[in-house]
Parts: structure tokens; sequence; C-alpha cells
């Protein structure tokens, strides 16, 4: 089972094949991810906290 590398929350194999680049298994940050946010193809600190 794929989990996000930041908070280990458990991902589905669709989100994995989506967001996350070839090669890899798990993803850096995810939607469950409160202080992270994907931009421009990077994982960034978002300055806002997400509700």
């Amino acid at each position: 089972m794929p989990t996000c590398e930041n908070c280990e929350s458990h991902v589905t194999d669709n989100y994995v094949r989506v967001f996350t680049p070839d090669g890899l298994d798990n993803p850096r940050a995810c939607p469950q991810c409160d202080d992270l946010i994907r931009h421009n193809g990077q994982i960034r600190k978002a300055r806002t906290p997400r509700f």
C-alpha cells in the first residue's frame, strides 16, 4: 500500500500514478498534508494553513 512520505497517510494507487513522478512508489505530499503543497512540479511549504 502506498503511503505519503510526509504524513504517512494511505494514498490510492491511482493517486500515485497521477501525482508521483515515474520511478517513485510513494508521494512526497498528499491532500492530507496541511503544511505542504505541490506547486509547479515541486513540493513546498504552505504559506497559509489549509482547512
